[in-house]
């Protein structure tokens, strides 16, 4: 799958996040709205950045748990 669909995939898995790919090849997210102190104090981070995009994916996951949110359902087909 090309980064192009990868990157709409996310995009539209995390809504609350502007996703982009640098020119270096790294996938970073940052956030719509800046945290609140109890966010901070959970552990959140305003950018989040990983190697490839199942890693944005994994640290965009983890970030959800922290703000007590559920994770989104993945995009594409259902897992066997």
């Amino acid at each position: 799958m090309s980064f192009d669909r990868h990157l709409a995939e996310i995009a539209r898995d995390y809504p609350q996040w502007t996703i982009w790919r640098s020119d270096a090849g790294r996938w970073w997210a940052t956030r719509h709205h800046p945290l609140s102190a109890a966010q901070r104090g959970a552990g959140c981070a305003m950018t989040i950045d990983a190697d490839d995009a199942e890693g944005l994916r994994d640290l965009l996951q983890d970030q959800e748990r922290r703000t007590g949110t559920r994770p989104p359902r993945r995009s594409g087909p259902a897992p066997p």
